[in-house]
């Protein structure tokens, strides 16, 4: 017999009316005694959710999340008696959505949780489908790193984003500076890998007139043009020792000197950086400071490597595909997903794109099959070490139908590009050479 459905007071439920952002209020048993107008327009313009579970609303469960494997803010509230918050993947009017949940308990005159208020916010920069310019994912690896994100975003700490090449480093900085209150003033990408040491400190800093050779104008860095907003130290690693300390000093101080120039300036910025290197290593080594290490590492966060998060690579792929081939709408067939699947993929998302275009030059129709991911893959430059043993026995298995397939799509690739023999190479993964030895050997009769 199910309890009894606890009513709550009339100004509790008013109170909720008049609040901006979407709040449902229910009970100790999961069921929504109240949701407000916010909530109603943005989560269920359609359809009443009062008396249904918070969890079959929002995820379809039958189950509450905690019994389902995702977290539940109710549950741990339970635990710690205090307010609580979680990211969400709902099930949403436009569709799966990541949702930022806070909750909190509300006692009776016993003390006793009896009811939960709870806020909802969607996060607009990631989705758990398909949609342009967001961060892109399901699997737990990447919700872990997500709601890390959400719950450092709002806040104004130094952040420090850690993983391999090709993971989205730059993505997940973009991500923090949307979802913070800077979003609308601008994120400055600082490249530290590609800016020679002489440079570094005019290009961050700006320089005055006369500053030196070539200096003919006064000129702002990239500091002052990320003013109000977000500087993005990508591969931070790479900045030489005697640029960190003037670095430090910006970081520590809020101030910065342009190169020529003696009058101190204020900088109104947020730092946000990362790097595939090791930094604990580096600073063992002697080869990055001590005290930068520990300025810009406030908040870390790891990125997952693709091949830990493998049950994402159809959505991946899915999207990736509307990118390399717009104008040609190209689908996987099962059985190429499931070699895709078996990659290490070592180059992260930006090897998956990079695979998915090469295997879309090689495919006539609209559905790619393994053997286009194997061609693809075998063409790799990397592909004696990292390709998986399942490619080479799908080319074996269709060699009769390879060699036509690869001069096929190679004299078509030719025709349809205008630019230099070289640039076709580059866009098939090859070097010039291996193109022109593999057209020479594909014509050669036997």
């Amino acid at each position: 017999m199910k309890d009894p459905v606890a009513k709550p007071l009339p100004e509790m439920v008013s109170y909720l009316e008049g609040l901006p952002e979407p709040h449902i209020l229910f009970d100790a048993q999961y069921r929504i005694l109240a949701a407000n107008a916010a909530y109603r327009h943005q989560f269920s313009p359609e359809r009443s959710v009062v008396g249904r579970t918070c969890y079959e609303v929002s995820h379809h469960f039958h189950v509450p999340c905690d019994q389902a494997g995702e977290s539940c803010p109710l549950a741990q509230a339970r635990e710690s008696g205090q307010r609580e918050r979680v990211l969400h993947l709902h099930h949403t009017p436009k569709g799966e959505e990541y949702v930022n949940i806070e909750l909190a308990p509300l006692l009776d005159a016993g003390g006793k949780q009896a009811f939960y208020v709870e806020k909802m916010e969607p996060l607009r920069v990631a989705q758990g489908q398909l949609g342009s310019q967001t961060l892109i994912g399901r699997a737990p690896a990447f919700q872990r790193m997500l709601a890390l994100v959400a719950r450092v975003a709002p806040s104004q700490a130094s952040v420090l984003l850690l993983g391999e090449s090709g993971t989205g480093k730059e993505l997940v900085a973009r991500a923090v500076h949307e979802a913070s209150a800077r979003a609308a003033k601008s994120l400055v990408v600082v490249d530290c890998s590609s800016l020679p040491e002489n440079l570094f400190e005019s290009e961050l800093f700006g320089h005055e007139r006369g500053a030196f050779t070539g200096a003919v104008v006064s000129k702002g860095g990239l500091v002052e043009a990320a003013s109000g907003g977000t500087l993005f130290l990508d591969e931070v690693g790479d900045i030489p020792l005697s640029m960190q300390v003037k670095l430090l000093r910006l970081l520590e101080s809020g101030t910065y000197r342009r190169v020529g120039s003696t009058d101190l300036r204020h900088a109104d910025i947020r730092v946000v950086a990362a790097t595939h290197r090791d930094l604990d290593q580096m600073v063992r080594e002697g080869r990055f400071r001590e005290d930068l290490y520990y300025r810009i590492s406030t908040f870390p966060i790891y990125l997952p490597a693709l091949r830990d998060r493998r049950e994402d690579i159809a959505l991946l792929a899915e999207s990736l595909l509307l990118r390399v081939s717009p104008q040609r709408p190209l689908t996987l067939a099962p059985d190429a997903l499931g070699l895709l699947q078996t990659h290490a993929f070592p180059g992260n998302v930006r090897e998956l794109r990079n695979l998915l275009e090469r295997a879309s030059l090689l495919c006539d129709g609209q559905t790619m099959n393994t053997v286009h991911i194997a061609l693809a893959l075998q063409a790799g430059r990397r592909s004696s070490a990292s390709a998986p043993k399942m490619a080479d026995a799908v080319l074996a298995a269709a060699l009769p139908s390879t060699k036509a397939l690869q001069l096929q799509a190679l004299r078509q690739a030719l025709a349809a590009h205008t630019g230099s023999r070289a640039e076709l190479a580059a866009k098939l993964g090859l070097s010039e050479r291996s193109l022109y030895r593999k057209l020479r050997a594909l014509t050669t009769p036997g």
